[in-house]
Parts: C-alpha cells; sequence; structure tokens
C-alpha cells in the first residue's frame, strides 16, 4: 500500500511540473502559432490570387517560388536559426548587451549573404530552361522571381528580428505588426493583380512591399517601447567582429533547415517534367503549401521549444530542459491528430480552395492520406528540430536532415514518382519516408544528449569569452 502511495505522489509530482511547464510553453507556442500563420499567410494570399489566372500562372508562381526558396528565403530563414542559440542563452543568462549585438550581427550577414543570392535570381529563367523546365513557365517565373528581390532584402531584416522577438517572449508585438500586414497585402494584391493588369508581378511587388513594412514596424517597436529596454542597444564594432562567432552557428542552422527544403522543392521542380508538368506541378505545390501552412504552426511550438531550452541553457537549468521538451511534445501531438483529422475528413472538397479545376481536386484527394502522414511526422520533427537550435546542436540536425532526405527520401520519391509511374504521389511519399526516418533519428539524439554539459558549456560561452560551439555527448 505504502509503495502504492509512493508511485501515485511521484505521479502526481511528475502531472504538476508538467502543467508548470505548460504554462510556460503555452504562452509562447500559441501566439507564436498565430505569428507564423500570419507570415507564411502572404504566400498563401498571392498563391490562391495568381491560381485563380490560370493554370500557367499558377504553375509559373510555383516554381518561382520554389526556386526562390532553395536560393533564397530557405538560407536566410536557416541561417538567422543561429539566434536561437546565440540570443536564447544569452537572454537565459541576462547577457543583455550581447544578445542585442548577436542581432545587429545576424542582420549585417544576412544582407551580405543577399547579395550573390540576388545574381542567382537575375538569371532565374536561363536556371529553369537548363534543367528542363518549359521556357513558358521558366519566363514568367523569372518575372515574378526578379519583383520579389525586394522582399529578400526586407527578409534579411525581419528574420532576426522574429528571432529577437521570439528569444525573450515578445510575441505580441509580432501578432500586431503581422495582422496589420496581412491586412495590407491583402488588399495591396488584389488591387494589382486583378485591378491594374498586372498579373503575377502585382503579387511579387505585394509581397514585397509588406515584407518591408513588417521589418519597419517592428524596427519601431523595438526604438521606443520600454519592453525592448534592456535588449535595446547601440550599434557597435563588436557586431562586426561577432560575425565568425554567429556564422559558427548559423551556418550548420541553415544546413539543417535548408536540406529538407530544398528535398520538398526539388520534387516540385521535378514535377514539371512529367508528361503533364502543370498539372502535377500545380498539384504537389498546393500539397506542399497545405504543409507548410500548418508547419507554421508546428513551427511555433518548435520555436517556443527552442526558446524554453536555449533560456533554460542559458540559466543552467538543464533539468528544466527535459520538461520543457516533454511539455512540447504533449502540445505537437495533441494538435497534430486534430489537424490531420480535419484535412482527411475534408480530401474531397480541399483543392478548391486553391483552383477550380476538378481534375486537380481530385488528384489532391487521392494523395490527403499521404499528406495526412507527412504533417504527422512533420510535427514532431518540428519541436525535436527546434531543441536542436536551442541546444546548439544543429550540426547533427543537419547530418540527420542529409541522411533522412538525400539517402532515403529523395530517391525513393523519384523511382516511385519516374519509374514506377506514380508521378507526384510517388514523390510525396518520398517526402513522408524522409520525415520519417528524420524524426525516428533526432528523437535519438535528444534522448541521448547530456543537457547538463550543454548548460556548462553554454555558460562558459557567455560568460568566459569562448567561441566553441556545443558538442552533444552521445
Amino acid at each position: 500500500m505504502e509503495e502504492g502511495d509512493n508511485e501515485k505522489w511521484e505521479w502526481m509530482k511528475i502531472r504538476k511540473t508538467l502543467m508548470e511547464e505548460l504554462k510556460k510553453v503555452g504562452p509562447i507556442a500559441l501566439p507564436m502559432v498565430v505569428v507564423t500563420m500570419l507570415q507564411y499567410l502572404l504566400q498563401v494570399v498571392s498563391f490562391m490570387m495568381v491560381g485563380h489566372l490560370g493554370k500557367l500562372s499558377l504553375s509559373s508562381v510555383a516554381i518561382a517560388t520554389s526556386l526562390t526558396n532553395v536560393f533564397g528565403f530557405s538560407i536566410l530563414s536557416g541561417m538567422a536559426g543561429g539566434l536561437e542559440t546565440l540570443c536564447g542563452q544569452a537572454y537565459g543568462a541576462q547577457q543583455y548587451e550581447k544578445f542585442g549585438t548577436y542581432t545587429y550581427t545576424a542582420i549585417i550577414s544576412l544582407t551580405f549573404i543577399c547579395a550573390p543570392i540576388t545574381i542567382i535570381w537575375i538569371f532565374l529563367h536561363k536556371i529553369l530552361i537548363l534543367i528542363g523546365q518549359d521556357p513558358i513557365i521558366s519566363h514568367e517565373a523569372h518575372k515574378y522571381g526578379i519583383w520579389l528581390i525586394p522582399a529578400l532584402f526586407g527578409s534579411a531584416i525581419l528574420k532576426p528580428l522574429t528571432r529577437f522577438f521570439q528569444t525573450q517572449s515578445l510575441i505580441t508585438p509580432m501578432i500586431i505588426t503581422s495582422a496589420i500586414v496581412l491586412c495590407f497585402h491583402i488588399v495591396t494584391c488584389w488591387t494589382l493583380v486583378y485591378k491594374l493588369k498586372l498579373g503575377i508581378v502585382g503579387a511579387a511587388i505585394s509581397t514585397s512591399l509588406c515584407t518591408w513594412l513588417n521589418a519597419v514596424l517592428l524596427l519601431c517597436f523595438v526604438k521606443f517601447s520600454s519592453a525592448c529596454e534592456n535588449t535595446r542597444i547601440t550599434f557597435s564594432k563588436k557586431a562586426l567582429l561577432g560575425i565568425p562567432e554567429f556564422f559558427q552557428f548559423a551556418v550548420p542552422a541553415a544546413v539543417m533547415v535548408c536540406l529538407k527544403w530544398w528535398a520538398c522543392e526539388v520534387f516540385v521542380l521535378l514535377s514539371g517534367l512529367f508528361p503533364n508538368p502543370e498539372l502535377e506541378t500545380s498539384v504537389l505545390s498546393i500539397c506542399l503549401t497545405i504543409s507548410t501552412l500548418h508547419f507554421t504552426i508546428s513551427y511555433a511550438i518548435g520555436a517556443a521549444t527552442s526558446t524554453r531550452v536555449s533560456n533554460e541553457l542559458g540559466a543552467g537549468n538543464p533539468e528544466a530542459v527535459k520538461v520543457a521538451i516533454y511539455a512540447s511534445m504533449f502540445l505537437a501531438i495533441t494538435e497534430v491528430v486534430i489537424v490531420s483529422g480535419t484535412l482527411f475528413g475534408c480530401r474531397n472538397i480541399l483543392g478548391y480552395a486553391y483552383t477550380k479545376d476538378s481534375l486537380i481536386v481530385h488528384y489532391i484527394a487521392l494523395i490527403t492520406p499521404f499528406l495526412c502522414l507527412s504533417i504527422f511526422m512533420d510535427s514532431l520533427q518540428a519541436v525535436l528540430s527546434g531543441v536542436a537550435r536551442g541546444g546548439g546542436w544543429q550540426y547533427l540536425g543537419a547530418y540527420v536532415n542529409l541522411g533522412s532526405f538525400y539517402i532515403v527520401g529523395v530517391p525513393i520519391g523519384v523511382t516511385l514518382g519516374f519509374v514506377a509511374h506514380f508521378r507526384a504521389k510517388g514523390l510525396w511519399i518520398g517526402i513522408v519516408l524522409g520525415s520519417i526516418v528524420q524524426s525516428i533519428f533526432l528523437s535519438l539524439v535528444t534522448a541521448l544528449t547530456n543537457w547538463k554539459k550543454q548548460a556548462n558549456m553554454a555558460r562558459d560561452r557567455l560568460f568566459d569569452g569562448t567561441n566553441n560551439v556545443s558538442e552533444t555527448n552521445v
């Protein structure tokens, strides 16, 4: 009887600890869901509006979006993930000057990266034709990409600012600015695309304007709000001197993010090589859009995980890190079960949100079961990737993603798509299998990590000035 009472008491203690952590993760994750959803809806709104212009416009924007993601936005987004380690741990250790300096360093670094990316975008149509894409689609995609260049430079400021707010749990300002920008984009995009007859160019112009508007609004909040009083610092040469340290975390973070992102986008490009490229590209792009739209929710939970993990490591609390991971996993699984069930139930009408073409809608309904499985695995790996960013072992995540998608996912997807003639469905199965392998290995790395050692290394770097990238003891 006494043993049973002890077990009950231990269970109640664990439950209480988990609930306390959910109260910390929830206020970060749920608002971040709103932020990431609002920001991603800029792309969705553009995609939906040009989709009603016809198959050519839809497939052209899909291809342009794929290539500008592969050679642009994915790189910036990944590199900004380095701040989730640096800023998150600095904030947890109350090293506010370093926190602000890291943000300046990231903005400078990402702006420099934009220059070579722009050159690639200028020759976008030549690249597309070279890899076998339809010339007409390629030239339309090139027009969209050229007018998206301002958005690239705006993202070099916006993405570090997002991490600046996220890692100190200031989510409300991002909700407000993102909502304002989305409303502006809906009106502006509709006006430019339909009223001024600019077509896909109008959608690109509207996206660029909105990216800069969001960055400016957040910068105004940093400058004038008392909430940023501790982390708002004056620019100094330390920001330039910190570039090597930033790149130690930013490059593997970018590789970690880009490897999977690129795999998905490569599949979209490969779909243009099927006998009916407009159909296959449109279907795969819509599925990828839905998956990415949901991933904004998963990513938000992962971002909250990253914030909690990095803050606690910076504060020297390794045990709290484990509780944060359990709480985040609970949130992710609960959310994805609801979303996957809803998507599966709506599979026969899902495609009508993007197109009136009944053939595309039917095709999407056939792929939806695999889409639901992909979404489930993405939710798990989003949390685990957040753990990697918060802990500073992005380089291990990069190796995991390399093996999962380029040894397993891509070869199987290409085989099923082209050899077995499953076409877009086969490519998507490859994505699903890659996600399964990714989640398994990230789970193993997380379970075997020595969090006490990670906390000590984070504190040593922040207070002793060492620049060593964290190592995971497995």
